[in-house]
């Protein structure tokens, strides 16, 4: 018998007066599966993710991540999740062993167990050398990859990210790629994605939905929905071909200075 679904939308729906954000939408994410969520910006990635993790409540529709809806119970789904945000959430003016110590007590990590679960997220993020040291000084790689292990403190089900590898540069991209197949295939843990990085949706998603104006115009494995527009095509000729456009021409001003602000922190 099959598990059932780590994370399930069915019609989940948000309006912002009369702008539908997110429209009908349908999804259902395997327990272990890496799964990228894919769009233009203001195709309603966000928005998905914010119901998703409680943050913002379904206009109409319904979502169950762990098992659990996010609207009747919330509080079981944020203690069944981790969570990313693409922003910065390290503080650097502690070190990683005191972010990691803070979220524990945050996460309610019982207090016999944290030194334990501190000690093997540091080695699993491959931050035992810098433990001791500000987060300040960092790079964005690492800082990433603390946080990540701070959203993995608590051992959630499920793992969402907003664009994790965001301004950083390849060394940092490429070690935060690894630990992701890592937390996938050695604890099980069922990732859901965003990014703008169409590489790295290839590398490291099983299947993609690419949402446009709202809606799911696409899902599938990368190399599935490649292989339908012909021999010769990337991941970002699908992305095209759906939406109409280019990643490069989504957003406005506020997109790009909020992007260049999260490229500065990191970087």
């Amino acid at each position: 018998m099959a598990a059932p679904p780590a994370v399930e939308l069915r019609g989940l729906t948000r309006r912002f007066d009369a702008l539908v954000a997110v429209d009908q939408l349908d999804l259902s994410i395997a327990p272990g599966e890496l799964f990228g969520l894919l769009g233009p910006n203001g195709a309603g990635k966000s928005t998905t993710i914010k119901m998703l993790t409680t943050l913002l409540a379904p206009t109409s529709g319904t979502a169950l991540v762990a098992g659990f809806d996010v609207v009747r119970h919330p509080q079981e789904v944020r203690r069944s999740i981790g969570y990313v945000p693409q922003l910065l959430s390290a503080d650097g003016g502690l070190t990683a062993r005191e972010n990691l110590t803070l979220s524990a007590k945050l996460y309610g990590v019982p207090r016999a167990e944290r030194t334990a679960r501190i000690e093997s997220a540091l080695s699993f993020m491959e931050l035992e050398r810098v433990a001791d040291a500000l987060v300040k000084t960092y790079s964005g790689g690492m800082i990433r990859r603390l946080e990540i292990a701070q959203a993995m403190l608590h051992r959630p089900g499920v793992l969402f990210l907003d664009e994790p590898t965001v301004g950083l540069d390849p060394v940092g991209r490429r070690a935060v790629r690894e630990r992701l197949r890592e937390l996938r295939g050695q604890l099980g843990t069922t990732v859901l994605l965003t990014t703008h990085d169409m590489e790295e949706a290839d590398e490291l998603c099983e299947r993609i939905a690419i949402m446009h104006g709202g809606k799911r115009v696409v899902l599938g494995a990368p190399a599935e929905l490649k292989a339908a527009l012909g021999p010769e095509a990337s991941l970002d000729d699908v992305f095209i071909h759906h939406t109409g456009s280019t990643l490069e021409e989504g957003g406005g001003f506020r997109d790009v200075r909020r992007q260049r602000r999260t490229a500065h922190r990191l970087g």
